[in-house]
Parts: structure tokens; C-alpha cells; sequence
């Protein structure tokens, strides 16, 4: 009989995530009539210009988000991080993760959750509900919770990510991957959007990929992609319409409605490798002219980088060449910053700010995080790569993160100083 149902909160939430969207563009397109949908939200609600995680990437910032917690709590510091005692290099997932997420939390209470290309939470691990990861996920089978709905995706033609493998030479290819993946995403949030749940969240990463590689063609009026780049924002705003007006119609209010990016986005003026720098300024040094890995540094190094931003002190103790002693580790470190502050490209001040360990990480696994967090001016893309010896230069990518330009978008005003990792308790907070 219906009186002894579970009993479940009259209000859900739902969740709509832009990879890589920043605030500024955002305000613009809703501005412009691009995004007629985002502007009437804006309107009636509160756009809140975000702080994205320290390093800003995907793997961090959508980690804090979905804990509301740090690097220091949750255990994930990068794409890459160490392989214990050395440094070798590995790719931590889903399973590396040391706290509970919004989900977990949810399932605690009874309350169930549907959660599509979500990235960092390869492989899909077991919620009250269904998880389907996004990127860096490989293998679509190992992508979906539970097992059982493998199958449906599979028929209906899922796909993870776009294939960027071909697009360097092919930027047509890339819209013909964007519209592929987005139409799979599409058949997934139709298909799980009739079952049950509590909280509903549909990440779309097609933006990202856009931005890194296509970025000129938003800032630029009379470039040939610029129409499609803002056809696409429309596609964007048109899905985003219907999520809501189906949040709507099962008589949801737009206070349970909420978007978000992960971080924000600029133009590339220059890549930095940051390893040519210390090596330049004599912080590190390698057994050969043409180093591999970092397995390859020599004993005499300080200091080396992992990307984007990263700064590790080759400490005693810690890494199996350390060099560094824990008393020596202060007076390094300031002195690593200070250099870095001066660093110029062409008279531009290349180093906005940096970020001391202990100024961004608390918890039981901050030492292993880096020493040091470069965030850059806008405009150069700093890079960890160990095999290049010029300290400025150039790749195909158009596009780099940006820290403080990721958005939240509510009905709610939460204040000027909200951190991506905040948005977990408020959200856990709407749904009693």
C-alpha cells in the first residue's frame, strides 16, 4: 500500500555541468541572445563567478566538487601522481578516491542518484543509483553502474568522450565527434531521466575539447568556425530548456536547479615548460641529454614539475634521489616563488601568483601533494613536459584552463567568494 512507501523528500535537485566553461563567456553568450535559456536563469537568479581546484583541471576541480573537499582529504592531486617511493608515474581513478562523494552521502539516506559523464569517476563505482562515467573513462563497460544497463548503452550507441586523436589535422572531425557524442548523451538523459531519483546530474564535456582546440573561433568574429562555435552554445542552451522544463513539470521548483563549470577558459599566448625553467635556473638536472622520464633526473636536483602546474622539492625520504632536507624545505620553496614571480615573455609578467602547499591542501594526505602551485597569467599554459629544453613555445592547442572564471549558476546568492568545493554541502543541503 502506497501509506508504507519509503518516505522521500518532496524536493529533488538537478544538476547541469559545462566542462571548461567560464563565467565571462557565459555572461556573454546569455548577453547576446545566444543563450536565451541561461539568460532568463541569470535574470531571476544568481550567477556567481567561481574559483575553480589548485592545479585547474578536470581531475581535481570535479573531485573537490563532488566530495567538498581538498587534495589533502580526497587524495587526488592530478591526471598523474606518484607510484609510492619513486617516480614513476601513474593514473589515479575512481577507486583512488579516500572520502565519500555527494552520492554516497545521499545513498546513506535512502535517496538515489543519477549521474551521467561525470568525469574523474572511472571505473563506475557502486551508488544508490546509477553512475556513468566521463572522462578519462576507456572502457564502457567498466563505465556504467550497475552492470546491468550496459547493455542499454551499448544498443543505444553511447559514447564516452570525443575521439581527438584525428583532429589536429581535421577540425571538421571534431564537430562530427561533438555531434556524435552529445547525440549519445542526449538518448542516455532521456532514457534515465524516467526512472527514480532524488538527484539527477548531466555533465557535458564537449565544451572542453571545444575550447582547447577551437578557442580563437569564439574570440574572433571573422573566424570560419565561428557561427558553428555559437550554434553549438545554442544546442548547449536548447538542452539545458528541456532538462529544466522537465524539472518543472514534475513540480520542482528552479531553487533545486543548479549550473556549473569546473573551470574557466582563455586563449594561449605561450606554452611554459616549467622543467626547462628549473633547469635553466640550475633546480634540476638529468643522467642524460635526452630524458625519458623523471626516473632519469640525477641526485644533484631540487626540484622538479608534473602538469600543468605542479612543483615537487626532490625531498629526503620521499623520493628515492632526494637531495632536499625537510629543515631546508622552507627557504627552498621561497626562494623557487620568488624566482618564478620574475619570470617574463617579452616584457609580460608570465607568473600571477605562488601557491604555497600548505595554503591550499588540509588533511591526512597533503604531503603528498606538490610543494609549489604556479597559476600563470592568462595566457600561458604551463606545462610539466621534461623533453623540452626551450622554456617558451608553442603546440596545437588553442585553448588553456583559467582558476578563477569557473561559474555557479542558482537561484540562491551564496556570496563573492565561493570555491568549487563549497557546492557539494549546498547541494546536500537541498535535498531534506
Amino acid at each position: 500500500m502506497a501509506i508504507f512507501k519509503k518516505n522521500k523528500p518532496v524536493k529533488k535537485v538537478c544538476i547541469v555541468g559545462l566542462d571548461g566553461v567560464p563565467y565571462s563567456m557565459l555572461l556573454d553568450l546569455a548577453k547576446t541572445g545566444v543563450m536565451s535559456t541561461v539568460a532568463r536563469l541569470i535574470d531571476s537568479g544568481h550567477l556567481h563567478q567561481m574559483k575553480a581546484s589548485l592545479p585547474e583541471i578536470s581531475a581535481v576541480s570535479w573531485t573537490n566538487f563532488m566530495t567538498g573537499t581538498n587534495p589533502g582529504t580526497h587524495g587526488i592531486f592530478g591526471f598523474t601522481d606518484f607510484k609510492g617511493g619513486s617516480y614513476d608515474l601513474r593514473v589515479p581513478n575512481f577507486l583512488d578516491l579516500k572520502t565519500e562523494t555527494i552520492w554516497d552521502s545521499l545513498g546513506h539516506r535512502g535517496l538515489k542518484s543519477i549521474v551521467i559523464n561525470q568525469p574523474s569517476t572511472y571505473p563506475a563505482r557502486r551508488i544508490n543509483g546509477v553512475m556513468i562515467s566521463g572522462f578519462v573513462a576507456v572502457d564502457l563497460s567498466r563505465s556504467v553502474y550497475p552492470q546491468s544497463f550496459f547493455p542499454t548503452l551499448e544498443q543505444m550507441g553511447y559514447q564516452i568522450d570525443v575521439d581527438t586523436s584525428r583532429v589536429v589535422d581535421n577540425l571538421n572531425f571534431l564537430w562530427q565527434e561533438l555531434s556524435k557524442t552529445m547525440a549519445s548523451h542526449q538518448k542516455a538523459l532521456n532514457y534515465f531521466w524516467e526512472q527514480d531519483w532524488d538527484l539527477f546530474e548531466f555533465v557535458i564535456t564537449g565544451t572542453d575539447r571545444l575550447h582547447h582546440f577551437l578557442w580563437p573561433a569564439y574570440q574572433d568574429k571573422n573566424h570560419p568556425y565561428h557561427q558553428a562555435f555559437l550554434d553549438f552554445y545554442q544546442q548547449i542552451d536548447r538542452i539545458i530548456g528541456k532538462i529544466l522544463n522537465g524539472f518543472k513539470k514534475m513540480d520542482q521548483d528552479e531553487s533545486q536547479f543548479f549550473l556549473l563549470s569546473d573551470h574557466g577558459f582563455t586563449g594561449i599566448t605561450q606554452e611554459v615548460y616549467l622543467n626547462a625553467w628549473l633547469e635553466e635556473q640550475g633546480y634540476l638536472s638529468f643522467t642524460t641529454p635526452t630524458p625519458k622520464s623523471l626516473e632519469d633526473i640525477s641526485p644533484k636536483t631540487l626540484a622538479f614539475a608534473l602538469d600543468p602546474n605542479r612543483i615537487y622539492l626532490n625531498l629526503k625520504n620521499k623520493f628515492p634521489r632526494g637531495r632536499v632536507d625537510r629543515a631546508d624545505k622552507k627557504a627552498l620553496k621561497e626562494e623557487i616563488a620568488q624566482k618564478l614571480l620574475q619570470l617574463e615573455y617579452k616584457g609580460q609578467k608570465v607568473i600571477r601568483r605562488v601557491f604555497k602547499s600548505e595554503e591550499i591542501y588540509k588533511g591526512k594526505y597533503a604531503s603528498r601533494g606538490p610543494d609549489l602551485i604556479a597559476l600563470s597569467e592568462p595566457g600561458f599554459d604551463l606545462k610539466g613536459s621534461i623533453k623540452k629544453k626551450e622554456i617558451f613555445g608553442r603546440s596545437y592547442l588553442q585553448g588553456m584552463h583559467t582558476w578563477d572564471d569557473a561559474f555557479f549558476l542558482a537561484t540562491d546568492d551564496y556570496g563573492p567568494d565561493l570555491a568549487i568545493e563549497d557546492l557539494a554541502g549546498i547541494i546536500l543541503k537541498k535535498i531534506k
